[in-house]
């Protein structure tokens, strides 16, 4: 019999998957990481190999997997448009086939399990500030849609086993998070804008540059993870954890511009297919039922994620 708490992070190489294991492991937990590295790296994670209540498993979890564990993280699914649009029928897979691996193995263990789930399922939205009690606006055959349609169906999912099985969940619904161990070529806009600020070439902004997005620290965005998952079991979510600050996308561009010291030029392109307007996070229910509201300003994560790139791109 273990003693210390054993806790399985799907997706454990990731941006977001990399900073919960390192977290959990400070908090003196085992950790299992688990990963099939199809966008998340070694790189990431590769700090924590010396730690001997760290352990990684190369797994994809449309696949089942059967483990002892207490409590599981479900983060295992391509997050940036360029990664889950390469392979749009494996997105939807992972979404909803991995979360029934999961739910079943949580089931079977009779553990508490938390799915990253996204602002996306808002779609292009009709209500700003977003909260969770709005269904969204969705384009359910759209390019997008692997993604925002996956995720959707599993938050049904995880609603469905704990109606049915009455299984503990929790659904935490992520908006834009950014820092250090970002994919360099992830296409998402924090990680373009600072790779390319860095090399002074011209920042691509998709539409006029007035549609909105609010940027949350990845520090911050754990703590939200964690105090959701240690909830009592009541409070499932859905929960928005994100950083309720809006900006433009001119004004982030222009802020790293100014914080990179670069030559780079603001160059303008048509807008996506199916690319929200407007993303800004109603937190009242993560601040009045876990306590939780985010702590760093975009200014001081921005500094953080260019100092790692800066190395990064140095290598």
């Amino acid at each position: 019999m273990h003693l210390k708490k054993r806790i399985l992070v799907t997706g454990g190489a990731g941006f977001i998957g990399s900073h919960l294991c390192e977290h959990l492991l400070q908090k003196d937990y085992e950790v299992i990481c688990l990963d099939n590295f199809y966008t998340g790296t070694k790189q990431n994670i590769l700090h924590l190999f010396k730690n001997p209540h760290f352990e990684i498993v190369r797994h994809d979890i449309t696949f089942p997997k059967y483990m002892e564990v207490d409590e599981i993280y479900n983060l295992a699914c391509p997050a940036s448009p360029i990664h889950y649009q390469n392979d749009p029928v494996q997105t939807t897979k992972v979404n909803v086939h991995g979360s029934i691996n999961m739910l079943g193995l949580a089931k079977r263990l009779k553990i508490k399990i938390l799915q990253a789930s996204t602002s996306e399922i808002y779609g292009d939205p009709h209500m700003h500030p977003q909260e969770e009690s709005y269904w969204g606006n969705v384009n359910c055959i759209g390019p997008r849609s692997c993604y925002d349609e996956g995720k959707r169906c599993a938050e049904t999912l995880f609603f469905d086993y704990h109606r049915q099985h009455h299984l503990r969940i929790k659904v935490a619904r992520i908006f834009n998070t950014y820092g250090p161990n970002m994919h360099p070529n992830d296409g998402r806009v924090v990680s373009n804008f600072i790779c390319r600020a860095l090399r002074n070439q011209p920042l691509e902004i998709y539409g006029d540059g007035t549609q909105s997005r609010s940027f949350c620290y990845i520090s911050d965005l754990i703590k939200g993870l964690t105090k959701l998952m240690d909830s009592p079991d009541e409070i499932t979510g859905p929960m928005n954890l994100g950083n309720p600050t809006e900006f433009t996308i001119t004004e982030l561009a222009e802020k790293v511009i100014e914080l990179t010291n670069s030559k780079s030029a603001l160059v303008y392109k048509p807008l996506p297919t199916d690319d929200p307007k407007q993303r800004q996070p109603n937190i009242d229910h993560a601040r009045s039922t876990i306590g939780w509201q985010p702590q760093v300003p975009l200014e001081a994560g921005l500094r953080n994620t260019i100092v790692y790139f800066d190395k990064l791109l140095a290598t």
